[in-house]
């Protein structure tokens, strides 16, 4: 695979002539957030957190999209937080975009760097720091863990994407590929969070149309999505929030690959009752 890149967000305002259309969507099957978006005055803080802002991208609501959340975290030099997650029922995966974190997790301490990718159970002690002299930004989803009687619960793990073979989708020749942090035969794990690759005229064959929920990060590259009933072009930095079933594919134009970091509900039944 050719060098990798990961789009992060810098904030900044743009200047009084700039127009104020934009591609930002919110639909009742989709969501659009383009980069230009992500701005300072829309970042959030939270408790315990040192030097951090957060652009929080996605959030369960009632009558859309109700399993994660997503946020783009990033942490200035010195910063960070010895009580990062307050809900314990909670799991996690961080993948670094830029910079790098140094995460305390399951008794081992290591320092993540672009492609990084940490695996947090609900439950957790871990905490994160910027050793660095310079920013780092990260992606946080998070997602309430739902154990199941007689199946034990996953354990944590630290990796990095360069350390992981892309699996390639039948019958694309390789075109269309996603990169697995955890087997999809291990029901240990109630959600996935996926690297998927086009390289230029690769395509989606299909309408997806299924019960997981998609939170959709572009680390790179551009194409056009089919949501729902519209055509979306969307280009690294844009996030896309995806409720159950809504129909999706895409086209990617080029020049270059189209990359983007994938969450995913996976192996568990549905609830009947709240």
């Amino acid at each position: 695979m050719t060098d990798r890149s990961y789009y992060a967000p810098h904030g900044g305002l743009p200047a009084q002539t700039t127009l104020l259309s934009d591609r930002a969507v919110f639909t009742e099957a989709y969501v659009v957030i383009p980069k230009g978006v992500m701005r300072d005055i829309v970042t959030s803080r939270l408790p315990f957190w040192n030097n951090t802002r957060f652009w929080v991208l996605s959030r369960p609501l009632s009558g859309f999209a109700e399993t994660f959340s997503q946020s783009i975290v990033e942490v200035g030099p010195g910063g960070g937080s010895d009580k990062p997650e307050l809900d314990a029922s909670a799991e996690a995966v961080l993948f670094v975009v830029e910079g790098e974190l140094t995460i305390t997790l399951a008794g081992g301490k290591h320092v993540m760097k672009p492609g990084g990718y940490a695996f947090i159970p609900a439950s957790s002690q871990w905490d994160v720091k910027n050793e660095s002299l310079t920013p780092v930004r990260f992606h946080w989803i998070r997602k309430m863990y739902e154990p199941v009687e007689g199946i034990e619960a996953p354990e944590a793990f630290v990796t990095n994407e360069k350390d992981i073979t892309p699996v390639a989708m039948p019958d694309t020749n390789g075109k269309w590929a996603t990169t697995r942090f955890v087997d999809v035969d291990d029901m240990r794990h109630d959600m996935h969070v996926t690297i998927v690759t086009f390289e230029p005229g690769a395509v989606i064959p299909f309408a997806e149309t299924h019960v997981m929920e998609h939170g959709l990060y572009v680390l790179e590259g551009k194409a056009v999505y089919h949501l729902n009933q519209d055509w979306v072009e969307v280009e690294a930095g844009d996030y896309i929030w995806l409720r159950a079933f809504c129909p999706q594919a895409c086209y990617a134009g080029g020049p270059g690959n189209f990359r983007y970091l994938l969450y995913k509900d996976v192996n568990r039944q549905a609830r009947l009752r709240i």
